[in-house]
């Protein structure tokens, strides 16, 4: 079994395009289908639905995928721990995180960089659960999410903060001399929120419903920063997690708020895919989140 040929049905599968695969492959489409065609001779079965286009894989180009990814995943581990045994450790790091865990990737980027000085970090906002798979296919390297609330399986995990929910709406719009907000208030605004696709939505959801409230906002995305921005408009407020207190602390237009009831924090965290052996970035990514962890990230108020 030629390794090329699970690289080009493990990028098929991603890309769901055969002349987009062929392009990351680096290679021409003929030469990807002669691969395919090698891969499915080999194994006596049709592994991806084509007629002209890439259709999808078939129920046996399904079962492969997983452990395609799981061995080209090892092969790319391998190398990676040999060359960490006589030099630094190089290559490009890949960061997923979900939305509300973004504010501490810049925290987490500096200390592993600089522990890793041949590293270069590509980070990726991303949902749980994506992040989930993403670490299973060997997609990326770490990721930084909710470890309490649908904690992804088999990961190694660091918690580097308690997350909160603040409420944010624009100065002027009737909040300025707030010192903290009731849920209650918060629920009758004109809301703007992450969609229910996103598992932070689904948590505020829970905890709406646990006080008796529950929420429609009139605009919904899949982006802190897409809220930030309609709010800035005056039109619309939001409720976000208190990281983003932190790192737009000073912006003239926005009015971070507590809120006046407690409410039990969410740990979110740095995970990586608990294997044996542990790959050189893996050990890396930990390393750097457990040197931040003994200070934490400290509350906005």
């Amino acid at each position: 079994m030629q390794l090329r040929h699970l690289r080009y049905f493990v990028t098929l599968a991603r890309e769901q395009h055969f002349a987009k695969a062929a392009a990351a492959c680096g290679i021409s489409q003929p030469t990807l289908s002669a691969g395919l065609g090698a891969l499915e001779a080999e194994f006596g079965r049709r592994l991806v639905e084509r007629d002209r286009r890439f259709i999808g894989l078939t129920p046996h180009g399904e079962a492969m995928l997983p452990w395609a990814e799981q061995i080209l995943g090892a092969v790319s581990g391998m190398a990676s721990a040999v060359a960490a045994t006589t030099a630094p450790l190089m290559g490009e790091f890949g960061l997923a995180a979900i939305p509300a865990a973004l504010p501490l990737v810049g925290l987490l980027g500096e200390a592993l960089l600089t522990q890793n000085p041949g590293i270069t970090l590509a980070v990726r906002s991303a949902t749980s659960r994506a992040i989930e798979r993403g670490l299973h296919a060997f997609e990326v390297d770490a990721g930084l999410t909710y470890l309490d609330h649908e904690p992804p399986a088999n990961v190694l995990s660091v918690p580097l903060y308690a997350e909160r929910y603040v409420f944010l709406a624009a100065r002027g719009s009737g909040f300025d001399h707030h010192a903290a907000v009731s849920w209650e208030e918060a629920t009758r605004q004109d809301l703007c929120l992450l969609h229910q696709g996103m598992q932070y939505r689904r948590i505020l959801d829970e905890r709406l419903a646990a006080r008796g409230l529950a929420v429609t906002p009139r605009a919904t995305a899949d982006s802190h920063f897409a809220l930030f921005d309609m709010v800035r408009s005056g039109t619309f407020a939001t409720i976000v997690p208190d990281g983003y207190a932190r790192l737009m602390a000073g912006v003239e237009w926005a009015r971070f708020l507590p809120f006046d009831a407690p409410e039990e924090a969410r740990r979110v965290g740095l995970v990586v895919v608990n294997r044996d052996p542990l790959g050189p970035m893996a050990r890396a990514a930990l390393a750097a989140a457990r040197a931040l962890e003994p200070a934490g990230v400290q509350p906005p108020f």
